[in-house]
């Protein structure tokens, strides 16, 4: 870990960078004029659940629906002639892609951009539509780390820059403007700022001149309880490889966070903390429900904290970072799926069936209640003449109706087999 007073510092050809108070303020004004100045709107439903006063800083608003394109175009503005002749690169997850591909567009540079197979096709579109002619999109591999893989390749074999999503200190300086923002919006530093974690550019920025220019502010960062890559990587001293990744919060689903972004984020002493997919879920439907809100897994990961294991105090200035709205119209099913699991309303069995007249009617009125919705049944009837298996999903009204089904589960003539959620066979269901 670094001293207070030290900054952090990457090599970049023959220059030494740093990131710095000063470099992000510089970043600011390189962007005027490009990147939109984003709302900061106070959330009703937030402030009442906690009783403080949260504001979001709506980046779900930027060019492309999220900060990437500030990191983005900050870097690709300080090359030289010979570098943007030569193009850039890039490995994305979808937003970061967007970001360049609008740099690309607004500077006159080409760029290829690499995305691996889970990032949604709306992602993949809008990259196409940002660049134009400026942009190609290249899918390879199952992970960010794959593409990031192959855009490295790439960029070494052809001589283009490679414009990291994060780890550069002039990516991070651009995305920490967010901060600059945020405080000139609301006319003073908030108490509590909650910022969401990926590789840790936008955390490492915004952190980084909050603690300069207005040092006492509390920093959280949120990751994907099946991505916490940053929380891994201060536990280790160092930049960890996670040996296993849920890609559901595509945008800050990232294996292994950077080598300028973890000092960073340790030396402003940024709190960290980590939420399951499945609340995730819950709060996009609830930004989309109660807020009108679209949010992304990744652009709800700040939100889904509040109330939710961070805990403010009544009164305090929070300020939450919405960082993406880039969600596909098509995830929207197993978004209520893993919601609906989380809070425990939704459950599924394996029920062995007689093969006899009325055992389904038997089962629907003696096991199940009057409250409980059968929303899956796949029967398989194989060779055995005397019984068959079905899988059975049921959705409950509250979560205290589970313990009265499992009784009179446990009380049917029937075998009735539950599949524990974290069990290995649930993976095939949501």
């Amino acid at each position: 870990m670094q001293g207070s007073g030290s900054v952090a510092r990457s090599t970049i050809g023959a220059e030494v960078s740093t990131v710095d108070a000063a470099a992000i303020e510089a970043a600011s004004k390189r962007l005027d004029g490009v990147a939109v100045r984003t709302p900061l709107e106070r959330n009703l439903r937030l402030s009442e659940r906690t009783g403080a006063q949260v504001w979001l800083k709506r980046e779900d608003l930027q060019i492309g629906r999220s900060y990437k394109l500030r990191g983005a175009y900050n870097l690709i503005a300080q090359l030289d002639d010979a570098a943007k002749a030569a193009g850039v690169i890039c490995a994305s997850a979808g937003n970061h892609g967007q970001g360049l591909a609008y740099s690309c567009h607004i500077l006159g540079v080409h760029g290829k951009v690499y995305v691996p197979r889970t990032t949604p096709r709306q992602k993949r579109d809008r990259i196409a539509a940002l660049g134009g002619k400026q942009i190609q999109v290249i899918v390879t591999g199952d992970t960010y780390d794959d593409a990031a893989a192959a855009a490295i390749a790439e960029g070494s074999a052809t001589g283009a820059t490679m414009v990291p999503a994060f780890d550069d200190p002039r990516t991070v300086a651009g995305q920490g403007t967010v901060a600059i923002e945020l405080v000139e919006q609301l006319g003073h530093a908030p108490d509590v700022l909650v910022v969401p974690v990926g590789g840790g550019g936008l955390v490492a920025g915004v952190a980084t001149w909050i603690a300069e220019r207005h040092p006492g502010v509390r920093i959280v960062g949120v990751e994907p309880g099946g991505a916490a890559s940053m929380a891994a990587a201060v536990a280790a001293g160092k930049p960890v490889t996670l040996p296993q990744l849920d890609s559901f919060v595509d945008g800050a689903a990232v294996r292994r966070v950077g080598d300028v972004t973890l000092p960073l984020v340790q030396q402003a002493g940024v709190e960290l903390m980590a939420v399951p997919e499945g609340l995730v879920c819950s709060e996009m439907l609830a930004l989309y429900q109660t807020d009108g809100l679209i949010a992304e897994p990744a652009g709800a990961l700040s939100t889904s904290a509040l109330g939710n294991g961070l805990d403010v105090r009544p009164g305090e200035t929070v300020v939450c970072l919405l960082s993406g709205g880039n969600n596909d119209v098509s995830r929207y099913g197993e978004i209520l799926e893993r919601s609906l699991v989380y809070e425990g309303l939704k459950h599924y069995f394996l029920v062995t069936f007689p093969q006899e007249p009325g055992a389904l009617r038997a089962f629907l009125d003696e096991t199940l209640g009057p409250d409980d919705d059968i929303t899956l049944f796949e029967y398989v009837k194989r060779n055995n003449r005397e019984t068959g298996v079905a899988l059975v999903g049921i959705e409950i009204s509250t979560r205290d109706d589970l313990p009265l089904l499992l009784s009179r589960m446990e009380a049917a003539p029937l075998d009735i087999e539950r599949i524990n959620p974290n069990s290995p066979e649930f993976r095939y269901l949501i």
